[in-house]
């Protein structure tokens, strides 16, 4: 049995982990924080781990790529999108009035990562304006906050599985400011897999770092995709943490390794003198509506 290393129960990355692999029996390993996560999997806890990447609203996840880059040597071996559906959650009853409405007014502290916290305040602004708003590790934290501390108005923004599992009450449901708010994620491991769902396609993530003091380098470097219409679904600059000023390139191309193209274009871009590393060649999985996420 494959064992999964991710982010505490009831995250939208345990969500989406129960999403991708269905009934396939996985052992999952709940880590609190991201680098324990990718150090159960670099240390040989586990298998693999689940990384979220990118999401809808707020774009690439610098830190978890900067792990990618620096921290460790773990192929990409599946993506897949997942919704970040987040509500709003509180002990039961609590947030409700005599006639058993709603009321906002009794929320006194709203907790929850910030990167939800963040999906969420056009709500929060609109509904609890007087709420303290507190930032912790992880939405599964700031319900399990919640649930240890009844009676003082306090609620947190996280997942319909993370208010099942700890038996609490969601108040308001995909409370997120934009309903199209969707996360990449990867999974990453020495090991391929395979997995029972057909996939969209497949991708390689390469990094490439240019030579110093060369003219029209990054130029060069995508024109060698280009006549080869080679199809690049992102391109993305991060510091090599060596020099100010000199960076690497994030490409993802959608296109396996093994295609006669992609390895002739590496090629010549090694040949303008450039660094490539391959961070992984891997099937990608779209989310299916009818899949719907956990209540």
């Amino acid at each position: 049995m494959k064992s999964i290393a991710v982010l505490p129960q009831g995250t939208v990355s345990h969500e989406a982990l129960l999403h991708l692999f269905g009934d396939e029996p996985v052992r999952i390993v709940h880590r609190k924080l991201i680098s324990d996560v990718f150090l159960s999997t670099a240390g040989g806890s586990t298998d693999y781990s689940v990384i979220p990447i990118e999401n809808t609203i707020e774009g690439s996840v610098s830190l978890h790529i900067d792990w990618l880059i620096n921290e460790v040597n773990l192929p990409m071996q599946a993506e897949w999108i997942y919704p970040s559906v987040q509500n709003l959650i509180s002990n039961p009853g609590e947030l409700m009035d005599s006639s058993g409405h709603k009321d906002y007014s009794k929320v006194v502290k709203i907790l929850s990562h910030p990167v939800a916290m963040a999906q969420c305040l056009q709500f929060v602004r609109e509904h609890a304006p007087q709420a303290e708003l507190e930032s912790v590790g992880s939405t599964s934290e700031a319900v399990e906050i919640v649930k240890n501390n009844p009676g003082k108005g306090w609620a947190a923004i996280g997942t319909a599985l993370g208010a099942s599992t700890h038996n609490l009450e969601i108040v308001d449901r995909k409370i997120t400011d934009h309903h199209n708010n969707y996360t990449r994620f990867v999974l990453v491991g020495p090991h391929k897999l395979a997995l029972p769902q057909k996939s969209a396609g497949d991708k390689t993530s390469i990094l490439v770092t240019l030579p110093e003091d060369f003219p029209g380098a990054l130029h060069q470097v995508l024109s060698a995709f280009a006549w080869r219409r080679l199809n690049l679904s992102r391109i993305e600059s991060r510091p090599t943490k060596k020099k100010l000023g000199t960076y690497y390139f994030y490409i993802d191309v959608l296109e396996p390794i093994e295609s006669v193209l992609l390895p002739a274009a590496i090629e010549e871009i090694k040949a303008l003198g450039c660094q490539v590393r391959i961070l992984g060649s891997y099937p990608t999985y779209t989310y299916e509506e009818e899949k719907a996420e956990v209540q």
